[in-house]
């Protein structure tokens, strides 16, 4: 899909940041999905959202069975120890949990990107039940050269949560990230942004990026009770 390859005039960026990979780097690899599932939940009253129910399935059961035909690997990015044996019986997806804890996502990507072996990676959250295979696959297309391949709304709305990154200068930014900020992330790598207009001729209604941060919004997919 050579049509989102390059960069948006808006986001032209000249020179090299040093979380850049160098040419060596670039390489037909392995890929890998990493999904954090470590939140606090605290706009859902602390319940699990990856076990809430649609179409009969579990969150993240639907998010591994969209993610599978796209990469070579999951994995599921859990607070701690007893927290990942709560995804035991997944036995598609591999179950790491965070080194720095207390960080957000950050934290969570640190853990994420180490434990993978892919050298592309799509990162996504754990309450986005209606990604998109095609569109996974279209991001990992998008990335080219870049250090990330990000879907952009404007010049402001970004998802950063639902993007492909290159695996050696993101674990370079994570191993001392100047700020905890996503945007700061996106600020200090090479990114190509890949424009909603384009998505939307994959995905017309945009599900991919339907995510559940609150009860009601059950209300939007049709609800089933949560498990």
């Amino acid at each position: 899909m050579a049509w989102i390859r390059k960069n948006a005039d808006a986001y032209a960026r000249t020179g090299r940041s040093r979380y850049e990979t160098s040419s060596l780097e670039r390489r037909i690899s392995v890929r890998s999905a990493i999904v954090l599932v470590g939140g606090e939940a605290r706009r859902v009253n602390g319940m699990e959202k990856y076990f809430f129910k649609y179409l009969g399935k579990t969150f993240i059961e639907r998010l591994i069975e969209a993610l599978q035909p796209a990469v070579d690997e999951i994995i599921l990015v859990a607070k701690d120890e007893e927290h990942c044996e709560r995804f035991s019986h997944l036995y598609t997806a591999r179950c790491v949990h965070d080194i720095r804890r207390g960080i957000g996502p950050i934290g969570g990507l640190h853990a994420g990107v180490a434990a993978s072996r892919g050298d592309q990676l799509f990162v996504c959250a754990c309450d986005m039940p209606c990604i998109d295979t095609r569109v996974v696959a279209a991001l990992f297309e998008a990335l080219g050269d870049y250090d990330a391949a990000i879907p952009s709304w404007d010049t402001e709305m970004l998802e950063p949560l639902h993007a492909v990154y290159r695996k050696a200068p993101l674990q370079r930014y994570l191993e001392h990230p100047p700020s905890l900020s996503l945007r700061s992330l996106v600020k200090h790598l090479n990114v190509t942004y890949v424009p909603i207009g384009q998505i939307q001729a994959i995905d017309p209604d945009l599900s991919t990026f339907t995510n559940i941060n609150k009860l009601e919004d059950l209300e939007y997919l049709g609800r089933d009770d949560p498990a």
